[in-house]
């Protein structure tokens, strides 16, 4: 097993006997050769476009697939066996319409040619086989690049699924992660090759969360500003945890009138700005913190569960029989819905006690997207040039279980009352029930939502640039960053991709990256490990 996608990996370097996150060898095997598979389908899929053949399931397929290999998504080996031989079969059926079409279809060994063995034990032999330490490159650089590219397909590959179940998707976003992922067996690929194609993968990111964000502010409306209650409401429960809207949706409205009150919990948080969302008089509140804390929260919560993408970790016994996945998510002995019909869901939150009795707990803002926030830019720059705001600060991204990660809570107990945080993704869970007031009516902590909605800081950031009539680097706005997941490394090549320079990122560094990539990164971008909360603010703030 060699496993180092994640900022938790052992030792800083990389997970060779157990992954930090739970993940077995044998799951660790299976995803490399659902990767290696994906190679060959992709290889087959670029000959394809190459004669006017684009077929969506494989394009489709091809996102869920990779998706499905991010850290904590599925734990278990018999989805990926299914998801092995299904890639193999598409890959195939595509060879055919290639070749109707005048393009190759005769390949010459290789993933494209790949056939997988039918015992388990006889495919992990072959995922160990074609791990990405054995990916074909001049240096240890260029294979550093081709892993970067990799963890960052994984995280559009994520992006681009949520919003493909929304409507929205686009032919140059398929095309790039077929492109990438052909790249990781490309032997003449050099360094200079593979940087400009981590870059053009940030450049596809950001398309990703465009059409993310357009999916979701289209069916449920812009985010609004509103308050959260963190406590709880007398009667029966169930917990969404995960990322994905529509899911959200599909339990509040399978549900209602049942009298269950539904819960978030880690990223759905701001979920509850969604008009489209928020309307449900039986979506009550938020309860726990990030992902890393389900083992104390989720043996708590007297309801059913339901997790809806990645996060997921090794369910205790006390909540195994009334936790739930569905979409991606898989843990092994965990019941899993397919369908979307959540009525087994709701069935045990009936039979589950619930709340007993109410709990008028603190509650919390969230709402402050692009739209929100953009309304009233007029206010935020007369604040600037009156200097009532002195400075913005980004600080979010991924949580973890990291005594490191305090950094970021005390950083932002530590920023001076005449600045403003923007947070976002569940790093927020470091400080998001902390009140620093506001200026002049602006709260000084605002909600932007979930790690996606990084394109709402973006807009943010670009539209407040264009008013000074100054580039995004001159703002008086700096990021401060925490990773965990490949999504966080898709955000951080399109920052890079966006020339946004002088990014301080923690609470470590890639363990992928070499001294010699992270040294261009440092020269061309400014990119900065974190240090400590004081030096860094005064290094910010002088």
């Amino acid at each position: 097993m060699f496993c180092y996608q994640c900022e938790q990996t052992a030792k800083g370097e990389a997970c060779t006997v157990l992954g930090v996150c739970g993940k077995k060898p044998d799951v660790a095997a299976l995803q490399d050769l659902l990767i290696y598979a994906l190679v060959g389908l992709s290889q087959v899929a670029l000959e394809g476009r190459r004669v006017g053949v684009s077929d969506k399931g494989v394009n489709v397929f091809t996102q869920q697939a990779t998706f499905a290999t991010l850290t904590n998504v599925d734990f278990d080996p018999s989805r990926f066996v299914a998801w092995i031989n299904e890639c193999v079969k598409h890959r195939e059926a595509l060879k055919a319409k290639v070749k109707a079409s005048g393009g190759n279809a005769e390949f010459s060994g290789g993933p494209a040619t790949f056939q997988p063995a039918s015992g388990l034990a006889d495919l992990v032999k072959q995922g160990e086989e074609v791990a990405i330490t054995t990916y074909p490159a001049p240096d240890a650089d260029a294979l550093s690049l081709k892993h970067t590219l990799l963890f960052g397909l994984k995280g559009v590959a994520a992006y681009a699924d949520h919003a493909e179940i929304l409507g929205q998707e686009d032919e140059k976003v398929y095309a790039f992660v077929h492109e990438g992922l052909a790249a990781m067996l490309d032997p003449k690929l050099a360094v200079p090759d593979l940087l400009s194609l981590v870059l053009k993968c940030g450049e596809i990111n950001l398309r990703a969360m465009e059409l993310l964000d357009a999916g979701n502010t289209g069916r449920y409306g812009h985010p609004v500003p509103t308050k959260v209650p963190l406590g709880a409401k007398k009667g029966k429960a169930i917990l969404v945890s995960g990322h994905d809207l529509v899911d959200m949706e599909l339990i509040l409205q399978q549900s209602e009138g049942k009298g269950i009150y539904v819960y978030t919990h880690g990223e759905m948080l701001p979920t509850h700005g969604y008009p489209g969302l928020k309307k449900y008089p039986h979506f009550y509140g938020h309860y726990g913190t990030a992902w890393q804390n389900q083992g104390k929260e989720f043996p708590q919560f007297p309801g059913a569960i339901l997790m809806t993408t990645n996060c997921i970790q090794k369910p205790a016994e006390t909540y195994m029989d009334h936790i739930f996945t569905t979409g991606l998510v898989g843990w092994p002995g965990v019941r899993h819905i397919a369908d979307k019909d959540f009525t087994p869901v709701i069935e045990k939150a009936l039979k589950l006690p619930g709340f007993t009795e109410d709990s008028n707990g603190r509650s919390v803002m969230v709402g402050f997207a692009h739209n929100t926030v953009l309304g009233v830019a007029g206010q935020i720059i007369e604040a600037v040039k009156n200097k009532q705001i002195r400075h913005f600060f980004l600080v979010g991204g991924c949580d973890g279980a990291k005594a490191s990660r305090n950094y970021y809570t005390e950083f932002v107990e530590k920023a001076p009352k005449d600045t403003v945080v923007l947070t976002l993704a569940c790093g927020k869970f470091k400080f998001f029930d902390k009140d620093l007031g506001d200026i002049g009516g602006i709260p000084r902590l605002l909600d932007v939502g979930q790690c996606n909605d990084a394109y709402s800081a973006i807009q943010i950031a670009a539209a407040l640039a264009k008013a000074f009539g100054i580039g995004i680097n001159d703002l008086p706005l700096s990021m401060i960053l925490s990773w965990y997941e490949q999504k966080a490394v898709a955000i951080l090549l399109t920052l890079l991709y966006l020339g946004v320079k002088d990014i301080r990122l923690g609470p470590s560094l890639p363990a992928f990256v070499t001294p010699n990539v992270l040294d261009a990164l440092v020269k061309n971008f400014d990119l900065k490990p974190i240090t400590s909360a004081e030096e860094d603010l005064k290094a910010i703030l002088g």
